[in-house]
Parts: C-alpha cells; sequence; structure tokens
C-alpha cells in the first residue's frame, strides 16, 4: 500500500509540472507578442518624430527675405513694382511657382502667382535694366514675373523657378490695379510654399517728380 500511495504522488508531481510548463510556455508567447507590439510602435514613433522634427525645422528655417522694393511710376501712380527677394539663411530650396504674392493699398487687395504656362521671365545675371526688361503688356495684374539677378547654379529657369542658397531675384507686378499714388500706405507678404513669408510695408513718396521715374519704397 505505501508504495503505491508513493507512485501516486509522484504522477501527481509530474501532472503539476507539466501544467507549469504550459503556463511558462504562454507567458513567453504573450511576452514575446507584446515586445513585438512595443518593437513596431517605438520604431513607427521613431520615424514618425523624425519626419515631424524634419518638417519643423524647414518650416521654421525656410522663408524669404526682402531686402528692397522699388517702383516705378507714371507721375500720378506707381504701375510697376520690383520686389528683391532671397531665400532665408539655412532655407531650403523655394520654388516660386508655388509662391503667392499679395498686395493690399487698404481698399483692394491683390493676388498674384507665376503663371508657368505662360511665363514671364527674364535672366539678367549679366546685367541689364530690371523695369525695361520685362514685357509689361503682357503681365497681369494677378500674375508676377521673375527677373533672375544672381544664380550661380542656374536653379531658377523660366519653368522650374527654384531659388537656393546665395540667389537673388526680382518679382515684378503690375500694380495699375491698386491706388499707389502719393502718400498710399501699401501692405504685403510674398508668401511661399512652406516657411516664413516675406513682408511688405512702405508708404508712397509725397509727390513724384518726372526726373526719377524709378523710386525706393522700401
Amino acid at each position: 500500500m505505501r508504495l503505491k500511495f508513493l507512485e501516486y504522488l509522484k504522477n501527481k508531481k509530474g501532472a503539476s509540472g507539466i501544467g507549469t510548463l504550459i503556463i511558462f510556455i504562454a507567458m513567453v508567447l504573450v511576452a514575446a507578442v507584446a515586445a513585438s507590439v512595443l518593437i513596431n510602435t517605438s520604431g513607427f514613433l521613431q520615424q514618425k518624430a523624425s519626419s515631424t522634427g524634419k518638417q519643423s525645422t524647414e518650416q521654421v528655417a525656410s522663408g524669404i527675405s526682402i531686402s528692397e522694393v522699388q517702383g516705378m511710376h507714371n507721375a500720378t501712380n506707381i504701375n510697376k513694382l520690383a520686389i528683391f527677394i532671397s531665400p532665408n539663411a539655412g532655407s531650403a530650396p523655394i520654388d516660386l511657382s508655388q509662391c503667392v504674392v499679395m498686395l493690399s493699398d487698404g481698399s483692394r487687395k491683390v493676388v498674384a502667382k507665376y503663371n508657368t504656362s505662360d511665363p514671364n521671365y527674364v535672366d539678367l545675371t549679366s546685367g541689364g535694366q530690371i523695369f525695361d526688361s520685362i514685357n509689361w503688356s503682357n503681365l497681369k495684374s494677378t500674375e508676377f514675373g521673375i527677373v533672375v539677378i544672381q544664380d550661380a547654379d542656374g536653379s531658377c529657369k523660366n519653368t522650374t523657378p527654384v531659388i537656393n542658397k546665395g540667389d537673388i531675384v526680382a518679382i515684378v507686378l503690375n500694380t495699375t490695379e491698386l491706388n499707389m499714388g502719393p502718400r498710399s500706405e501699401i501692405t504685403g507678404t510674398v508668401r511661399p510654399e512652406f516657411g516664413a513669408p516675406g513682408i511688405i510695408s512702405f508708404t508712397t513718396p509725397a509727390t513724384y517728380l518726372d526726373n526719377m521715374n524709378v523710386v525706393q519704397l522700401q
């Protein structure tokens, strides 16, 4: 009887050990699945954070800087405008075909874009007269032209006008739709696809002299 009792206890221990082993294997499998989910999630979050950081840096660092604004008058109104721009320091390349120029005289607002299908584009990297180089009769008030002044790598083309480090470009506009007579307050922006816009803010001269057709505005 004693031998049978001892054999019974041994069998019970074996059954308990198999159950424990099954539970242990199940825990290992659950832990492996959880670890796999955590690894995949952390990888996705890292990639998302890297992409977001890159976009944020691009948004903050990129933008357009306006160095000066000049206008040409017809004795009563400034009807031709040249806005000299370049990328901000550390800016990513900027596609001017995706830029929007907005100008307001307080009562009217003009929005102009670059027309890649019928571009008003002039390359003056070798020099020349800015206001005389554009075909103004073909430039609508809702479009702006591009005059390239400095472009070492040739990135600013007529159909793909991209500016990058070191480039200087003049955006020219036909402003006959705006009131830009003497003492007029003009505001506006040159807004790129991403990054900080260039700010336009000036007051036209108190009078227009016949011997000074081109005036410095900003």
